[in-house]
């Protein structure tokens, strides 16, 4: 049964908003403390720790590949280290992978090992494990939502159905939207679990909705491909301008969106924003 199946349209509208580094103040930290740890201790970096750790930030947070999923994130690493520090073993077996899967999740991981016994494999599920395992651990006090996110959302789902569409764990992202009273005004959760980005907004629209009439909130050019590929629409949250951005999706983007006036020009304009931010 997929989880889609029991969604129903309820409004003429959605709203489509990602989790980690959108609406939760949760992706720095992340990085900071599980992403590129795990990896320098599963692949024993410890030598050239400081600077693999940089590179990990500015491949996953701070620029254009920010918000890439997980093990593309650890394919574009492990090339540059495979390059520049020492050999990774059997990384063609990872690459391959990425590049052909159909889902980019530790049960697709698992079931790749099942037919290959790839070792690389092995150390890749690892890794992505310790991540969750270490995620977990991060004091619930340092995972907030960015401010204006709550009012936002709120004031967003009296006129439009709202979905979260990630690529997180889905259990992290339950735990997080429950413990601050965001899960109230979701219809329904698309996390890693349910397919790409893209591939999730082309379902929801399948269930009645005019893609004029779909917004995707995002920090990542992912998200604005993800939005892109569907022909829906995209508002970006820019990275360490994130309450200034959920400020003018409640007081301005919103009533655009309703309104008919917000693709053309203003959208134009948020993008463009959006890529010098990362630029």
């Amino acid at each position: 049964m997929s989880v889609f199946d029991d969604f129903r349209k309820s409004k003429d509208y959605l709203i489509c908003i990602d989790s980690d580094g959108c609406a939760m103040d949760t992706m720095d930290i992340k990085h900071f403390e599980s992403f590129g740890p795990c990896m320098v201790r599963e692949w024993h970096l410890e030598e050239w720790q400081d600077a693999i750790l940089t590179r990990w930030n500015e491949i996953n947070l701070y620029t254009m590949t920010r918000g890439i999923n997980r093990f593309k994130g650890l394919v574009t690493a492990l090339e540059e280290i495979d390059g520049t520090y020492r050999k990774i073993e059997d990384l063609d077996s990872l690459i391959h992978w990425v590049d052909t899967t159909k889902e980019l999740s530790n049960a697709a991981v698992e079931r790749a090992i099942a037919e290959t016994d790839s070792l690389i494999l092995k150390k890749a599920l690892a890794w992505s494990v310790a991540v969750n395992e270490t995620t977990k651990k991060i004091p619930e006090e340092k995972l907030l939502p960015f401010e204006g996110v709550k009012e936002g959302i709120a004031f967003a789902h009296t006129k439009a159905d709202i979905a979260i569409v990630s690529s997180a764990n889905p259990e992290a992202v339950y735990d997080e939207w429950e413990r601050h009273g965001l899960m109230e005004h979701v219809d329904i959760v698309l996390a890693q679990n349910a397919g790409t980005k893209a591939f999730c907004i082309g379902e929801l629209l399948k269930k009645g909705y005019d893609a004029h009439h779909v917004l995707m909130v995002g920090d990542a050019p992912g998200d604005r491909d993800a939005a892109d590929k569907n022909g829906v629409l995209y508002y970006p949250i820019l990275v360490k301008r994130e309450a200034q951005s959920w400020k003018q999706f409640k007081d301005e983007a919103v009533g655009k969106f309703l309104a008919g006036t917000y693709e053309g020009a203003y959208q134009e304009r948020l993008k463009k924003e959006f890529v010098e931010n990362l630029s």
